[in-house]
């Protein structure tokens, strides 16, 4: 059988997404760590966006996280990372599209404005985001300690790296993470205390010190020139 192969970088939090799916489904791989600030010639034949994370198994290639992930699951379909039922599943990748097209572009929108007014209607944009998260999303359609009860999901991947990434906003810009927010707050220690997604975690001071030109505004990054865009 064809082993996977994963182009990753450690501080990236879609590649730590793919690296998470891999890891939960006890699926063997191969890791080849990109310098994305000095990425190998070669890489422009792997990766079409020029980002990370992709992966190849046999002769498929694929890239975009989320993309990635859901591949993984229906090639290795144990354990299942997405709900059985066909509602759930729509559900599950709404939340998902949330992830990547609301609560993530914020996120960096709040690191990378450099202007208060600005970034305070980052904040904002983001606590709501995140009462929303908590109210209409794991408030409400899990009693379980997960996004969709008492087993992970795609849906719990989606958003985790972020998370680990918190300190980032506290230290850059003061962000604290809302009160009110008590099953987002329990299902983040939940998902840190995991023992694989302790595996691969990273320590407070290393976020901080690669996020600085996230904060300062000078990360020549593809993920940071779009999120500028957006």
């Amino acid at each position: 059988m064809a082993e996977v192969e994963i182009y990753s970088a450690s501080v990236c939090p879609y590649a730590h997404r793919t690296r998470l799916a891999l890891l939960e489904k006890g699926v063997d791989f191969k890791l080849t760590e990109i310098d994305l600030q000095n990425k190998p010639e070669w890489f422009a034949d792997v990766s079409p966006y020029g980002k990370v994370p992709v992966i190849k198994y046999g002769s498929d290639r694929v890239w975009e996280s989320t993309i990635i992930n859901e591949y993984l699951d229906e090639v290795f379909p144990e354990p299942p990372l997405m709900p059985n039922d066909p509602g759930e599943r729509a559900i599950a990748r709404i939340w998902i599209d949330f992830a990547n097209v609301k609560f993530v572009p914020t996120f960096y929108k709040l690191l990378l404005n450099q202007e208060p007014e600005k970034q305070q209607e980052s904040a904002e944009t983001l606590r709501n985001h995140l009462l929303f998260m908590e109210n209409e999303g794991i408030g409400k359609i899990s009693s379980g300690s997960y996004w969709f009860g008492e087993s992970l999901t795609l849906v719990d991947i989606a958003f985790y790296p972020w998370f680990e990434r918190w300190s980032v906003l506290e230290h850059y810009r003061g962000f604290a993470f809302p009160a009110e927010c008590v099953r987002l707050q329990k299902w983040w220690d939940v998902m840190s205390d995991r023992d694989l997604v302790q595996s691969i975690k990273h320590t407070a001071d290393f976020y901080i010190e690669q996020y600085i030109q996230y904060a300062n505004n000078t990360a020549s990054g593809i993920t940071a020139q779009e999120m500028r865009q957006n």
